[in-house]
Parts: structure tokens; sequence; C-alpha cells
């Protein structure tokens, strides 16, 4: 019997740890050309309405722009939290909980109208997305549960706690019984980058301005240092007199916040309203960006792009094709897949290895022992 082992290397390339992910994105291509031929469909037609077609007006790329922002804000926040090796697989939750919690002026006070209420509700969306985040943070620190899977299950928390406000105590009385909350005012709305000239709302210069905060904190300042020290060997960050629990509040709630951000930001730039769904699922497509984007802020900034190139590129296969919005989900996993996939074999080699069976006596043998 054979067997694979997974040799550490004592160095990995340089080289191939740039070309990764653009290893990643071609090995993309080649596997969903391949679907694309399964499923009855011209390659070249699909990938050029997937990738090339959602580029090719002004107004598209001001869609692009709604589309890449939370994603950038909320994988620069967990591109901390996995520096750290602490695992936040909940920031869908902390997104969801933003938007709530960032909307509670707008929806339950809408006569509130001066130029205090947006700054108001982007910070009300940091702090609601930041609290959701210190539960799974608490949890970690005090009782060493699982952060995998306390942020995960909280993610459906959220999500259902969002369904029951806009059906019940938070619903439109106007809105002909949908399930939906009244529209916010223009002063409640995040203003367009450019206005008349396409929907860009200044949601990406958050991401942006994030990215570039949070990429001087990890190469230049002292909790950078701490970050990288802690996520790498635990022990020698408490000998160098870093807290692993001071850490775990502090990598969530940051990741928290920024996703919280990202929550109200899409909540008040975007859909104007809360809604039983406002999210098609960028607090997980988020990991797939952090891990794209090398877990550094600034490669998070194009890795976002290219996600979010794949959400209106899936909408473009969607009606030129008739392809389903799913087959966009699946391009977003076979990208993580292969980016993990090449990051394996980066720090490891595989090696074959021959499994022996131990040898039987011969009855004769055994008979002369006894």
């Amino acid at each position: 019997m054979m067997r694979l082992e997974l040799i550490k290397r004592p160095q990995r390339s340089a080289l191939f740890s740039i070309l990764s992910p653009f290893i990643a994105f071609v090995l993309t291509l080649v596997a969903g050309s391949i679907m694309f031929a399964l499923l009855g469909v011209n390659p070249v037609s699909a990938l050029h309405a997937y990738f090339v077609e959602p580029l090719s007006q002004v107004w598209q790329l001001h869609e692009l722009a709604i589309k890449a922002a939370p994603l950038i804000l909320i994988a620069v926040g967990l591109s901390v939290c996995y520096r750290a090796n602490i695992w936040n697989i909940g920031a869908e939750g902390q997104f969801i909980m933003g938007g709530i919690v960032g909307s509670i002026l707008p929806v339950t006070y809408p006569e509130f109208q001066n130029a205090f209420v947006l700054p108001l509700m982007l910070l009300m969306g940091m702090v609601g997305g930041a609290a959701y985040a210190a539960i799974p943070a608490f949890l970690k620190a005090r009782f060493n549960t699982n952060e995998i899977l306390t942020s995960l299950m909280l993610v459906y928390v959220a999500q259902l706690l969002l369904d029951w406000i806009v059906r019940g105590p938070w619903r439109d009385p106007k809105g002909f019984n949908f399930p939906q909350t009244v529209q916010f005012s223009d002063a409640a709305t995040l203003p367009e980058l450019w206005p008349q000239s396409g929907r860009a709302n200044w949601g990406f210069v958050f991401a942006l301005v994030a990215a570039v905060l949070v990429w001087l904190m990890m190469s230049r300042m002292l909790k950078g240092f701490e970050v990288r020290v802690l996520g790498s060997s635990p022990r020698a960050g408490r000998f160098a007199g870093f807290s692993v629990g001071r850490m775990v509040f502090f990598a969530f709630m940051l990741s928290g916040a920024l996703a919280g951000l990202a929550g109200i930001s899409e909540v008040s730039g975007a859909i104007n309203q809360l809604l039983p769904s406002i999210s098609p699922g960028y607090g997980f497509t988020a990991i797939i960006v952090a891990f794209l984007g090398r877990l550094n802020p600034l490669g998070i900034v194009a890795a976002g792009l290219v996600l979010g190139l794949t959400y209106l590129g899936g909408e473009s296969a969607q009606a030129a094709l008739g392809l389903s919005d799913k087959v966009a989900r699946v391009f977003q996993g076979m990208l993580l897949f292969f980016v993990l996939g090449c990051d394996t074999l980066i720090h490891y080699r595989i090696r074959l290895v021959g499994m022996t069976t131990p040898k039987l006596e011969p009855a004769s043998k055994l008979e002369e022992v006894h």
C-alpha cells in the first residue's frame, strides 16, 4: 500500500509565494472552462461574460466598487485575525449586526435628520459589529471554546434576528406588508462619490482607508508585531509579555468593527433600507479575499476587486447565458481551493511512501515456539 506525506520545506520559494495567487487564478479559469463545457456552454463566451462584459461600461465600474467595498473591509479585518492565528468565520453575522445596529436611528427616529445622523450610524454599525464579535472572543478567552464553531453559529442567529426585525417590529407600516423597513432619509444615506455619474459611494473610500491603516499597523507599529509574534508562536509571545487573551479580543473586535462598518455602509449606501437579506454572502467570500490577498491589506484590495468581479460576472452570465447564480459561488470556491492548494505546495512537498505490512510467520514455526 502507498500513502502520501507532506514534508515541510526547509525554505519556501519567495518567487512562488508571489506568483501563487496568479497561478491559482489561472487554474480557476482552466477548471471553470471545463465546468462550462460540461454545462454545455461555450467556455470563451462564459469567461467573457464573467470577466470582460462587467467592465465594458462606466456604470459597471461603479457597481464593481459597490461589490468590492464590503469584501475589502471585511477581509482586511479578517487578515488581522488570521495573522494572529485566530479563526473568525463569523464575519457574515458581524456584517449583519452592524447593519442592524447602525439602522436604529433612521428606522426608529426617522425625524432625526441633520449632519450628525450619518456619522452616528457608521459609529453604531462599527460598535454593533465589534460587540457581536466580542461574544466568540469572550468564549475563546474565558473557556477556550473553538472560535470557528461559535463565530459561525452566531451567523445564523444574526440572520434570523434580521428576518424577525423586518417582518415584525421594524416593518414599514406603509410598505404593503412587505418585509422591509422604511426607506432611509437623505441625511441617513451614504453619499455617492460622483453624483449623477454612478452609484459608487463612500464605502469604497472607507475600504481603501482601512486597508492602508491596517497595513501601517501591521508593518510599522508594535501592535502589528504583537499580532505576528502571537500568531507564529504564542509561547514566544508570552515570554515577550504579550497577552494571548487580549489579542483574541483585539483581533475579533477589530475584525467585527470593520465588518459592522461594511454592513451599515451597504445598508445606507447600496440598499437604503433593511431587508430580510442584506448580504449575498460577503462575510464568507471575504475569507477567500483575505487568503487571495496573502493576508496583506494592500493585496486584499486587488483580491477584493477580483472577487467583486465574480459577483458581477455571475449576474452577467445569468442574464446572457442563462446560467444559475450558484455558478459564481462555484467559481469562488474553486479559487479558494486552488489558493490553499498552491500555498500548501509552497510550504510542503509531497512524498509517496510505501506502507509495509508485517510478515506473518509460517504456522510450523509458530508451533515450534509454543
